[in-house]
């Protein structure tokens, strides 16, 4: 007689080692797991929960300045350090893990509007509105934690411009770097003390200039006269120019797609441009109630920071009409400048109180070495929550976020301003001839004309 018996390899069961978790077999046919989805709901909404219970996005400050931080660099070679300016002349080099000065530079006999590193990571380079751009040595990252030589601290090399400097920034490949001061545009070597080329469209002033990250011979500038314009080195001559109804304060490259690039405007929005195709923005960012002063995106491309004047640092997903994140504290005043960290992990805001901020990039993430344990749950809980972020209450979860009151109360003024607004015009609309007033896009209609 045959009988049958359920057999398995010993190998299936047996722990390898004595602390090893046991294992155990799982069916997961549906028919068996009927209450599978309401379990997984529960797991989201609770997850949901713990990211608001553990939400604790600022890390420290960092002071040390006398006056209103103006302007921040990162070392494309260097992960922990960072480089501030100060509009009373100062620079400093931080060291993020610490939070600590590394070094000091003093030079520049007013504000420092500009700062930049090379590619190589050896050279930074400042300008103020002093009318001069100096060049400095920056120590190498052996060299963060000792104590050098103080002659170091001294600029290598400074050039004498005919406007006072209101930022720069360097190639992203090359030896070239832009100053932007007065109504010009200066393209300068770091062997030559004059411009090898100078751009100008206007008497407007330019103040905010940027490389593209993927082409290094073509860079974006802002100016007064709420232009951003687009210039291309090697034809030595403005490419397209863009003006828009409210200025536009800063300017910051997507470095994943090189051709599209977000401007931070005066009107409280930020708005994304296709560089090919700058008739209509991309997408319209949304939700300070102040000029937002500074930008700057992630290494990854799939988000950016903003600082606004409102005292406020938002994070925004870079196709996202809405803030995931605003971060805020009493202290903090009028934020003039924000960077993403180079492995995406952190966020620095510098604001007019003489403080930078180290914040994280993700609130409610753990610090510290992870178990391999921990690491699979998270993930597992983030791929619940984006399988229900859906469902109103997770959603409702996952959107909230404590302001503080004079935003709040900005905010809802913002939006009864707008659907007033919105009313007049339609009655407008109303009493007009039919086609008189076509209806334009929110897309269109902050830009004013396109300048070839």
């Amino acid at each position: 007689m045959r009988v049958k018996v359920i057999s398995r390899s010993t190998d299936e069961f047996t722990r390898e080692r004595s602390n090893d978790l046991q294992r155990v077999s799982r069916n997961y046919d549906p028919n068996l797991r009927t209450q599978e989805k309401a379990v997984e709901y529960v797991r989201a909404l609770n997850a949901a929960k713990l990211d608001k219970v553990f939400a604790r996005p600022f890390i420290g400050a960092m002071d040390g300045h006398l006056d209103a931080v103006s302007c921040m660099a990162k070392n494309p070679s260097h992960l922990k350090g960072i480089f501030s300016g100060s509009m009373d002349g100062e620079i400093r080099l931080w060291d993020l893990a610490t939070r600590k000065t590394v070094r000091q530079y003093s030079g520049h006999q007013g504000a420092v509007r500009g700062l930049t590193v090379s590619t190589d990571g050896r050279v930074l380079v400042s300008c103020g509105t002093d009318c001069t751009v100096r060049l400095w040595r920056v120590p190498l990252a052996s060299g963060m934690d000792s104590d050098e030589d103080s002659s170091d601290n001294k600029s290598i090399a400074s050039y004498v411009g005919s406007n006072g400097f209101s930022a720069v920034d360097h190639q992203w490949e090359g030896d070239l770097f832009a100053t932007a001061g007065g109504s010009q545009v200066d393209i300068w070597d770091h062997s030559r003390s004059q411009p090898v080329n100078t751009f100008e469209w206007g008497s407007s002033s330019v103040f905010s200039v940027r490389f593209n990250p993927g082409e290094p011979n073509i860079l974006a500038t802002t100016g007064s006269d709420r232009s951003i314009t687009i210039y291309d080195l090697r034809t030595s001559s403005p490419a397209i120019k863009l003006i828009m109804q409210t200025k536009t304060n800063s300017i910051a490259w997507n470095p994943m797609e090189p051709m599209n690039f977000t401007a931070a405007n005066e009107n409280c929005n930020c708005y994304s441009f296709d560089a090919r195709n700058m008739k209509e923005a991309k997408c319209v960012h949304k939700d300070h109630v102040s000029a937002v002063m500074d930008i700057d995106y992630s290494p990854t491309g799939r988000e950016f920071v903003t600082g606004s004047y409102d005292r406020t640092v938002r994070i925004f997903q870079y196709n996202g009409g809405h803030s995931r994140e605003i971060y805020h504290t009493k202290r903090m005043q009028r934020v003039f400048c924000v960077k993403f960290s180079c492995d995406a992990s952190y966020v620095i805001s510098g604001s007019d109180d003489t403080n930078l901020r180290l914040w994280k990039a993700k609130a409610s993430e753990q610090l510290g070495v992870i178990l391999p344990r921990e690491r699979k749950k998270h993930e597992y809980m983030e791929a619940v929550k984006n399988r229900y972020k859906h469902l109103p209450e997770v959603k409702r979860i996952l959107r909230h976020r404590h302001l503080p009151k004079p935003i709040y109360k900005a905010g809802i003024l913002r939006r009864t301003m707008a659907d007033a607004a919105k009313k007049k015009e339609d009655r407008v609309r109303a009493h007009s001839t039919p086609g008189s007033m076509p209806r334009k896009s929110v897309r269109k209609n902050r830009i004013v004309r396109e300048i070839e």
